[in-house]
């Protein structure tokens, strides 16, 4: 994995958990997202430069091949983050609509349960 890349890995991985230890819900909705794509960006770059490489078809031709594996994982990775996202939206949606914020600590402070003075 080249040095770049590693970086904006490493960088869009700290993003993701900065944004998703916020009291915010969409906070945490963006850091989700920015997370799922940081994980796609790595087994990405994992997977390794296909230049020079031929298909992976079963020919009489020796060489290189190359692996289908990571594409089809990102692929699936894909289509559930995107599945997980949409679920999150309508979830914050209604979370807006039952109680007006989208805020964890007043969305919480009601409920929190009170410390007895003896």
């Amino acid at each position: 994995m080249p040095l770049d890349t590693a970086i904006l890995v490493g960088l869009l991985f700290a993003c993701a958990v900065y944004l998703i230890l916020h009291s915010s819900f969409t906070k945490i909705l963006f850091g989700f997202v920015v997370l799922s794509n940081a994980a796609n960006l790595l087994i990405l770059s994992m997977s390794g430069d296909p230049t020079g490489k031929m298909a992976p078809l079963m020919t009489a031709v020796a060489g290189p091949r190359v692996d289908p594996l990571p594409q089809a994982l990102i692929l699936t990775a894909i289509v559930i983050g995107f599945g997980v996202t949409a679920y999150l939206v309508m979830l914050l949606y209604r979370l807006f609509l039952d109680h007006s914020t989208t805020n964890a600590g007043t969305l919480y402070k009601d409920h929190a349960p009170e410390a007895d003075d003896e």
